[in-house]
């Protein structure tokens, strides 16, 4: 059963830690499954009933990767002068201090629709595992994310075609909780990223890098479309949410999920985000009825910040989550313009924080001084540094001068023909 208890967890943060594995491997039976049973949320509201799916209403295929979690088990204080590694950015958030693997593995596994009218439809389903193997952790995340689901889908503007689409959900007799979502991508933008910066360095490595200047600008220009339309679907989805009264809190490149990473299909390109396990509600509501499991620790950085009443922490928590969109606008405009294995997102993210204090512009003229970097720095260029503009707003050390998510969207690094 699905319980979201409040108060079962430590003070510990979750962040996602790896990406998808590709993995051959088949169920050759079919799963016993036990009654998936709704659960309510501490703000009251009752998970839709049509998400509430018979397991024998699904029929489960290979398994098609697994992922972890990073715990975040102390914390202190920002200190003038004093060294931001592992930061999360925010001067007037707090610092982390020990940061390990957690217990929760999820893996996914393909699937597809076995009755009914949307007979055929394929799913991918999340699996948290059981008590037994994660404990009470698992089942709060596997909760949390189909209740923020259920509510964002229920909403009478329609279904945001940003966000991934739970289909339904149900509990296993060894207590794993397995949640589907219709198959629209078995990419993330880690993978995109990850494809596209081997890619350059085959080329490099093929001493094609001297290739028809007129093709290597336009791969250039491929490559930056694609990029922005990725940012842009992933801040649409963002938006929606923040709308709704929702947060993320668990933003980055392994959260969104692409139904291509070929450039050239930029056009047919739609990023969902996922991963909504550590979903905040952010209603009025909910914030007067005081922490619950998944947001003690934001509204901890809140005070730390000084924001302490309902619409501080509103606007605090909508910051947050700007921020770390922020750390994946900048991951996007690095790693899938540099050569493997010269800069990651920890790494990127150190440099912003802890070398250069969020200052983005000693930051850009780090970069020119290495050639490697010079294909991100001409990115982020583009516009009169429009790029650079929106990542230093994005990452302002103070919470209350960062932009919202809509107007993220509608920058003119995004919707200006900056090539």
């Amino acid at each position: 059963m699905l319980v979201a208890t409040p108060h079962c967890l430590s003070s510990s943060n979750c962040l996602p830690f790896s990406i998808s594995r590709k993995l051959k491997f088949s169920l050759s039976t079919k799963p016993r499954f036990s009654t998936w049973v709704s659960s309510r949320t501490r703000s009251g509201r009752l998970c839709t009933a049509s998400l509430i799916t018979s397991p024998d209403s699904f029929e489960v295929g290979r398994l098609i990767g697994s992922y972890g979690f990073m715990n975040v088990t102390s914390y202190s204080g920002f200190q003038a002068g004093a060294d931001l590694e592992f930061s999360s950015g925010d001067l007037g958030q707090l610092r982390v201090q020990d940061v390990g693997e957690g217990s929760v593995k999820i893996r996914l596994y393909e699937g597809r629709i076995a009755q009914g009218p949307s007979k055929g439809t394929p799913v991918i389903f999340k699996v948290y595992p059981g008590q037994r193997a994660a404990g009470i952790e698992a089942d709060m995340m596997a909760a949390n994310e189909l209740n923020a689901h259920a509510f964002l889908q229920s909403s009478s503007e329609g279904i945001c075609k940003n966000l991934l689409l739970l289909l339904g959900g149900f509990e296993t007799k060894t207590g794993e909780q397995w949640l589907a979502f219709r198959d629209d991508g078995k990419y993330s933008a880690a993978d995109f990223a990850k494809a596209t910066s081997e890619k350059v360095l085959r080329v490099l490595s093929l001493q094609e890098n001297s290739w028809n200047p007129f093709e290597k600008e336009q791969a250039f220009k491929r490559r930056t479309y694609f990029v922005i339309r990725l940012f842009q679907g992933a801040m649409r989805g963002l938006a929606y949410m923040h709308n709704h009264e929702r947060l993320h809190q668990s933003l980055g490149p392994a959260s969104v999920i692409l139904n291509t990473i070929v450039e050239r299909d930029a056009a047919y390109l739609i990023p969902k985000l996922r991963d909504l396990a550590f979903s905040v509600d952010i209603s009025f509501s909910s914030l007067e009825e005081g922490p619950s499991t998944f947001s003690e620790g934001l509204w901890r950085r809140a005070s730390s910040a000084g924001a302490f009443t309902p619409m501080e922490k509103r606007s605090f928590g909508i910051a947050d989550d700007i921020y770390e969109a922020g750390l994946l606008f900048a991951y996007l405009a690095f790693v899938p313009f540099c050569e493997a294995g010269i800069m990651d997102g920890l790494s990127l993210q150190r440099l912003l924080e802890s070398t250069f204090k969020l200052d983005v512009m000693a930051t850009r003229e780090y970069c020119l001084a290495d050639d490697r970097l010079l294909e991100a720095v001409k990115f982020l260029d583009l516009g009169d540094g429009a790029g650079w503009e929106l990542l230093q707003a994005m990452l302002n050390p103070d919470f209350r001068k960062r932009p919202i998510a809509e107007a993220v969207v509608n920058h003119q690094f995004l919707t200006a023909n900056v090539l």
